[in-house]
């Protein structure tokens, strides 16, 4: 052998030089600053308040979608105020050693036709156009090949779903796939949820546990369950066991579909992605109404008036209090953390029983190529069957430029809701560790290559759609709010994805009384 298949070899065996000392830190959010909300006392700003017609609280996703219905409707005197100093919530984008990744969602699929004003967004922002009657996407835009590989049996394999473990594991994938298909046909599933026209059907599997509806169908594959455990913590950040069936099937039957292994019709579902992720929407969102985004501004309390409503705010670069006043206002933030801002929440906000996870990304930059295993080659998404990660992407993969250089690796881990207080408590270097000591599972020689790591903590991430949770009447009212509070958010729809939280933010802003 030559010298350099020698050391690859024996990289690949663990037989590493050692790892130099970790460089980077967190990024990206301020949980001090939320955490102003615990304070009893509440500053009293001096001298007459800001005004605003509208002001929209949280600019994520849905705060963005209603400031611009809003705008779009000649509305011109909105205030958008966030605590953080970019916008975007979970779909923000980053920089790392001088080239864009994400540090949160990082993918979008082509919207179905009931996300109708998704796709008017995506047309309008010139990744789609219509040609002879179908929908043609800009590819540059659209996953570039490869897309996925799954880590298994000591090699990569092609697309993420394991293959099937003899005939009887084969069966199981297909009985999933038939009950798939005959809960699309027979109960309804779209995207957002909401139109799919709530029944005593979704009522029934909204009841009960994904993990608990599977085993009562048989569906007991130990690789059939880690894949759609995997589907559910990267969508949901929960397992199977705690998410119920509704969610469950509506991650494929809203969509997709399942496709079991020699399927002749599967075809690989087209998603848009970018190096920054879903950085790259949000930025487009924000720019046209940067005048009146305002950011740094921690909201502490929300209250109406006679005359409609006052707001106080904590400005973060000035360090000082500040009071805003408006005819109305959106509540874009988590559900749960607009009970504590308004004074007088109603009854349905105070009684919704909502659960959210806690996420770390890790985006981390390496000096030199990895060296990889045998099968699939180096892919957009890659992930290691068996693990409770999430995986990582390559911001680097729709990059155009075809010099070649490193990967900029993006991790995910979706954690239990009993870690959220080690996630904000623990130093970073301890979470740093974590994420290198997982992709060092399939990739030896990652932690003697790591150049810089930064992180991102998110500690009420994702809404999880736990049993009752999306039937709920709570959710229902709040849905249907309207008046001069309204609620725009992703929570809305029982869980986090971004046509959600664009719908939350559209349907909202026709909710106002202006």
């Amino acid at each position: 052998m030559r010298r350099r298949e020698l050391i690859g070899l024996a990289a690949l065996a663990g037989c590493t030089p050692e790892a130099p000392p970790l460089q980077g830190g967190w990024v990206g959010t301020h949980p001090e600053r939320g955490h102003r909300l615990r304070g009893s006392e509440l500053p009293r700003p001096d001298g007459p308040p800001k005004t605003a017609g509208i002001l929209i609280v949280g600019s994520g996703i849905a705060g963005l979608a209603c400031t611009r219905a809003l705008a779009s409707q000649g509305i011109d005197d909105l205030a958008l105020l966030d605590l953080e100093d970019q916008a975007g919530g979970n779909s923000r984008g980053h920089s790392l050693a001088g080239s864009p990744c994400p540090l949160g969602a990082h993918y979008l699929p082509l919207p179905g036709p009931e996300a109708r004003e998704v796709g008017e967004l995506l047309h309008d922002l010139g990744l789609a156009r219509e040609q002879f009657g179908r929908t043609v996407w800009d590819e540059r835009h659209l996953c570039h090949s490869p897309q996925e590989r799954l880590f298994i049996d000591g090699a990569w394999i092609d697309g993420l779903l394991p293959p099937p473990d003899g005939a009887a594991s084969l069966a199981q994938y297909r009985r999933f796939a038939a009950l798939v298909a005959q809960a699309q046909r027979e109960v309804g599933f779209a995207m957002p949820s909401h139109r799919a026209h709530w029944t005593a059907a979704h009522a029934a599997l909204d009841a009960q546990t994904f993990a608990a509806w599977l085993d009562a169908n048989g569906l007991t594959d130990a690789r059939l369950r880690w894949y759609l455990d995997y589907c559910c913590r990267d969508d949901f950040g929960a397992p199977a066991a705690t998410v119920s069936a509704w969610a469950g099937i509506h991650y494929f039957a809203s969509r997709h579909g399942f496709h079991a292994p020699g399927d002749e019709t599967a075809e690989r579902e087209p998603v848009l992605t970018w190096p920054e992720g879903n950085g790259w929407l949000s930025a487009r969102l924000a720019a046209p109404l940067r005048e009146r985004i305002h950011l740094g501004r921690t909201v502490l309390r929300v209250g109406e008036t006679r005359d409609g409503i006052e707001l106080l705010a904590w400005n973060e670069a000035a360090g000082a209090p500040e009071r805003w006043a408006a005819r109305a206002v959106v509540m874009a933030t988590p559900l749960f953390v607009s009970a504590r801002l308004l004074a007088s929440p109603p009854d349905a906000l105070r009684t919704l029983k909502q659960a959210h996870a806690p996420w770390l990304t890790a985006n981390l930059s390496l000096r030199e190529r990895l060296l990889d295993r045998p099968g699939a080659p180096p892919s957009w998404d890659n992930v290691r069957y068996g693990s409770e990660a999430l995986g990582y992407v390559d911001a680097r993969h729709q990059d155009l430029d075809p010099t070649p250089r490193p990967p900029l690796l993006t991790a995910y881990l979706a954690l239990p809701q009993a870690e959220r207080a080690t996630l904000l408590g623990a130093p970073w270097t301890t979470w740093a560790r974590r994420a290198v000591s997982e992709l060092a599972r399939i990739h030896p020689d990652l932690p003697g290559k790591l150049e810089r790591i930064e992180l991102c903590r998110f500690g009420h991430a994702m809404s999880i759609p736990t049993p009752g949770l999306r039937s709920s009447a709570e959710l229902a009212a709040l849905n249907a709010q309207r008046g001069r509070v309204v609620f725009a958010h992703g929570d809305l729809g029982g869980y986090s994805v971004f046509e959600e939280a664009y719908t939350a933010g559209v349907e909202a802003a026709a909710r106002l009384s202006l």
